[in-house]
């Protein structure tokens, strides 16, 4: 399909500058954008590209300016990332979706199933299993007894969602990834081994959270382990039990999150940050990539980093020293020799 550069600046309430008849057939990175191209640029470290792009639409914050003379037309709109994701969301919903159910997947007779919802072959759907309307289950996913999925979700291949766990209205699960396996709880005993403690709480997902593949999600000892809604989380991610993220938090790669640690709303956590349990992270909070927090963070919307982590200014302020630290021992025990030899 095709569209002038006027029809998208109608859907991105944007305003066009140069050719509003330009057409578009498909969607490129800024560097690499050919002829019938649709871009975008937010990030100022690629401008340069704007001006040797052969893309034919470049969709462009309000306040662009250019330094040199270019050959696309541009699309100005108040927030060019968010612009360009609803235009691949657009993109996205214009392809045919899957349909129907295989006669090669496994489904209960208990099991409920919506309007509208494909059901991939080698799928497992067990006991009393309620999907809903439009939801997409994919190859070689297993949903297990008591579990509900909301409206349109979306659950990819190899998917495990252990038993009674909630999935609610539009979410994602990526390949891999497992929602309501055993949390880590094992009791000491006199004999120096381990007796486990059956976990018998679930996950519950709230709407429109995505999950990363491979990223796993503990059920709770006791009660459950909630993802709010709106919460991003990406690969290879380990969520504990009990664990509670407050909404539109999003979380990098590879951290880990230790038991009933209680996370706040509209935080941003970076990759491979660790954080240990029975924490509370208040609302807003920022924490840099690598970080490891041992401590609640009370202070809403404070930045920190390091490990253990702490403010990002003192941080950045300790570091100068922490770089100059070989040559100021140097300096101490040069002093301290001199003063000896005195």
């Amino acid at each position: 399909m095709k569209f002038t550069a006027e029809q998208i600046a109608q859907a991105l309430n944007g305003k066009v500058e140069g050719d509003k008849m330009a057409e578009v057939s498909t969607l490129a990175k800024i560097e690499e954008g050919g002829k019938g191209a649709l871009c975008f640029l937010s990030n100022p470290k690629y401008t340069h590209y704007l001006y040797s792009t052969k893309a034919s639409v470049v969709i462009v914050n309000n306040g662009f300016v250019a330094e040199k003379k270019y050959s696309t037309t541009l699309i100005r709109v108040r927030n060019a990332y968010a612009a360009f994701a609803a235009v691949l969301e657009l993109y996205q919903k214009s392809r045919p979706s899957p349909q129907g159910i295989s006669s090669m997947a496994v489904i209960a007779e208990s099991a409920k199933l919506g309007k509208n919802v494909f059901i991939d072959a080698f799928v497992v759907i067990g006991e009393n299993v309620v999907v809903g309307d439009n939801t997409q289950i994919f190859s070689n996913a297993a949903i297990s007894n008591n579990v509900s999925l909301g409206t349109d979700c979306i659950i990819n291949s190899g998917v495990k969602v252990y038993e009674d766990c909630i999935i609610g209205a539009h979410c994602t699960i990526h390949s891999g990834a497992i929602v309501g396996a055993d949390g880590f709880g094992f009791a000491p005993q006199d004999s120096k081994d381990y007796k486990k403690i059956p976990q018998i709480g679930n996950v519950i997902l709230e709407d429109r959270v995505e999950i990363g593949a491979n990223t796993t999600i503990d059920r709770a000892t006791m009660g459950s382990t909630i993802i709010r809604k709106g919460v991003k989380i990406d690969n290879l991610i380990q969520i504990a039990h009990n664990v509670e993220i407050g909404e539109n938090t999003v979380i990098a790669a590879q951290t880990g999150i230790s038991g009933s640690t209680k996370i706040g709303k509209n935080c941003m956590i970076g990759g491979q940050v660790g954080i240990v349990g029975h924490l509370v992270i208040a609302d807003g909070v920022m924490i840099a990539a690598q970080s490891g927090v041992g401590k609640s963070i009370t202070e809403e919307n404070s930045i920190v980093e390091g490990s253990p982590a702490f403010g990002i200014r003192n941080y950045q302020r300790s570091y100068v020293h922490f770089r100059r630290l070989d040559s100021l021992v140097k300096r101490v025990n040069e002093l301290e020799r001199n003063s000896k030899s005195k």
